[in-house]
C-alpha cells in the first residue's frame, strides 16, 4: 500500500516510528521546511540553521537507505509556508493510499495532525513517538491520584525501568541521587576542552547563507557554525564528551564562569530533541563509563539522571497540563519583558554574560537559564508568557515540550507549584557563590541597599513581600518569611524604594 510519511524537523531518526514498515519500493517520505514554523517565534538564526541542516542531510541518508524523498525546501516558489498547505499538495502529487506520522512533540502541530486524521479521505496512522521511554498514558498513570509531581521518585521508576545504575531493585551505590555532590564552585582553567566541534558541509553551508538572508533580522549571531547535523557526527560529538567531560561533569555542573561557555557540560540536548542521538544509549554508555572505572558514580548519575529523569519528566508534564500549560500565571506578572534580554546591554555582569553567550552560541546552561536569566524574570515580575517565548526562541534545543515546563514551573513557578514545591528565588549571594561574574560587575552582591546593591538583593525581598499572600503559607518559604516578618518598617520602605528604582530603569533601558 503507498504510504506518505511525514517527517518533522524534530524527528530525524531511523527509528522513529512513522518510518516503521516502509517499503522504499512503493512509500514516499515527505519533509517540508514552512516558514511558519520558522517565525512561529523569532528562532535564533543558529537553530534555524541547525534544524534546517540536519533536515536536509537526513532527507540524503533516507535517499541513500532508497527511499524517495519529497523534500520541499523554504525557499521553493510553490512552498505554501505551511505543513498543512504541503501536506495537501504532496497528497496531490502522489495520490496515496495511507498517511503515516509520528505523534508531534507541540500540542499545535499535534492539533493539526489530529485534523488531517479526521479530514483526510486516507487511512491516517499517528503513532506514538517511541524515541522517549515514558510515553503519555504511562506518565498520567504514573502522576493518578498523586498530590504533588515530584521528580525524584519518578526518576525512581525510570532507574527500575531501565535498569541503568541497578544492582537487583536497589540503586548501585546504596543511593538514587549524589547531588549533593555536584554543586562545587569552578575555578578558570586554560585547558578546558569546548565541546567538540564540527566544520560546516556544504549542505551546512548553503543552509547558513540562506538564514543569512531570509532570517537576518531574527536574534543571534549566525556564525561561527560548529553544530553537529548529522548522527555520524553527533556521535563523535557523544563521545568526546565521554572521554573528556563527563568525568568532571557532576561536580561543577551547577557552576558558572566569564568566558567559559561550556565548562564539563555535553551540549548534547539540542542533538537528543531532533533525533541524532537515543536517549537509552546516551544512558548506557555513560554506564559504561562509570562500570570501566573512567568516570565517578556521581557523575554518570547525575548525567543519566537528567536524561531518564528530568528530560522524561518534564514531557510528562508538558501534556498532562497542555495546551494551557504556557498561559500559567500563578503569581499575577505582568512587567514586559525588558529589551536587554535581546541585547545583553546590562551593567549586571551575569546577566550579560548569560545572554551574550545565548546570543553568540545559542546556548546556556541550566544553571545560567534557571538561577540567572530564570531568577531575575522571577523576581522582577516579567510576564511569563513572553519569557516562555524568549526561551523558546533563543536555545538550539528548546521546543515547546521541554522548554515550557523548565519556564513556566521551574524557573518562574507561573503554574503555582506543580513541578517545584517553592520558587526558584535567590539573592545576588547565590549568583557570588557559584560564578566568578561579580568580580567584574558594577554591582556589589554585599550590598544590599543602595545604588551599589546587586539588584537581585532588594528585587529578592521585594519579591518575597509583594507575594506573601500566595507564598507565606508554604512550609519550605517558612524561613524566609519569619525574616521578612522580623524586618522593620524602614528597612522593608528601603528594599520597596530600591526595588521600585531598579523597575523603573527597565522600562526605560535598563539596569
Amino acid at each position: 500500500m503507498k504510504t506518505l510519511r511525514f517527517i518533522l524537523g524534530d524527528q530525524l531518526s531511523p527509528k522513529v516510528s512513522a518510518l516503521r514498515g516502509a517499503d522504499a519500493a512503493t512509500d514516499i517520505i515527505l519533509m517540508v521546511e514552512a516558514q511558519a514554523e520558522a517565525v512561529s517565534v523569532r528562532h535564533h538564526k543558529k537553530k534555524i540553521a541547525f534544524i534546517l541542516a540536519s533536515m536536509r542531510a537526513f532527507s540524503e541518508t533516507l535517499r541513500g537507505q532508497g527511499f524517495t524523498v519529497d523534500y520541499v525546501r523554504i525557499d521553493d516558489p510553490e512552498n505554501t509556508g505551511s505543513f498543512d498547505g504541503e501536506l495537501r499538495r504532496a497528497i496531490t502529487r502522489h495520490d496515496p493510499k495511507a498517511l503515516a506520522m509520528t505523534r508531534a512533540s507541540e500540542w499545535r502541530v499535534l492539533e493539526m495532525q489530529r485534523h488531517w486524521a479526521e479530514s483526510l479521505d486516507l487511512q491516517v496512522m499517528l503513532r506514538e513517538d517511541d524515541r522517549f521511554l515514558c510515553d503519555e498514558a504511562q506518565f498520567r498513570a504514573w502522576a493518578a491520584g498523586r498530590k504533588s509531581f515530584v521528580m525524584e521518585y519518578f526518576y525512581r521508576d525510570m532507574r527500575r525501568r531501565t535498569g541503568l545504575l541497578m544492582e537487583g531493585d536497589q540503586p548501585v551505590g546504596g543511593k538514587w541521587n549524589f547531588d549533593h555532590e555536584n554543586r562545587k564552585p569552578a575555578k578558570p582553567d586554560l585547558f578546558m576542552l569546548p565541546p567538540r566541534r564540527v566544520s560546516p558541509s556544504s549542505i551546512t553551508q548553503e543552509v547558513i547563507e540562506l538564514v543569512s538572508n531570509r532570517f537576518a533580522d531574527h536574534f543571534g549571531d549566525l556564525e561561527p557554525f560548529w553544530f553537529a547535523t548529522t548522527a555520524a557526527e553527533a556521535e563523535l560529538a557523544r563521545d568526546h564528551f565521554l572521554a573528556n567531560h563527563l568525568p568532571r561533569f557532576g561536580e561543577t555542573q551547577d557552576a558558572m564562569l566569564e568566558g567559559q561557555a561550556f565548562l564539563n557540560h555535553a551540549v548534547l540536548s539540542l542533538y537528543l530533541n531532533v533525533g541524532l542521538l537515543e536517549p537509552l544509549d546516551l544512558c548506557r554508555r555513560a554506564e559504561v563509563e562509570y562500570q570501566a572505572g573512567r568516570a565517578p558514580l556521581s557523575a554518570v548519575e547525575g548525567f543519566i539522571r537528567q536524561i531518564i529523569g528530568w528530560r522524561e519528566y518534564v514531557r510528562g508534564i508538558y501534556w498532562l497540563h497542555a495546551p494551557d500549560y504556557s498561559g500559567f500565571n500563578h503569581l499575577d506578572a505582568k512587567r514586559p519583558l525588558p529589551a536587554f534580554y535581546w541585547t545583553g546591554q546590562t551593567k549586571m555582569a551575569c546577566m550579560a554574560a548569560a545572554i551574550g553567550q545565548t546570543k553568540r552560541e545559542a546556548y546556556a546552561h541550566h544553571i545560567q537559564r534557571l538561577m540567572v536569566t530564570g531568577n531575575f524574570a522571577l523576581l522582577a515580575g516579567l510576564n511569563p508568557h513572553e519569557v516562555h517565548e524568549w526561551y523558546l526562541s533563543v536555545y538550539a534545543d528548546a521546543f515547546e515540550w521541554v522548554e515550557v515546563p523548565n519556564t513556566i514551573g521551574m524557573a518562574l513557578y507561573a503554574d503555582g507549584g506543580i513541578m517545584a514545591s517553592k520558587p526558584y528565588a535567590a539573592s545576588g549571594a547565590y549568583i557570588h557563590k557559584m560564578s566568578d561574574y561579580c568580580q567584574r560587575c558594577a554591582y556589589d552582591p554585599a550590598v544590599k541597599s543602595g545604588p551599589r546593591a546587586c539588584p537581585f538583593n532588594p528585587l529578592y525581598w521585594d519579591f518575597i513581600g509583594r507575594n506573601e499572600d500566595k507564598l507565606g503559607g508554604n512550609p519550605r518559604m517558612g524561613p524566609v518569611y519569619a525574616t521578612w516578618r522580623k524586618m522593620g518598617p524602614s528597612r522593608r520602605d528601603e528594599i520597596k524604594a530600591d526595588s521600585q528604582h531598579i523597575l523603573e530603569a527597565l522600562d526605560h533601558g535598563g539596569v
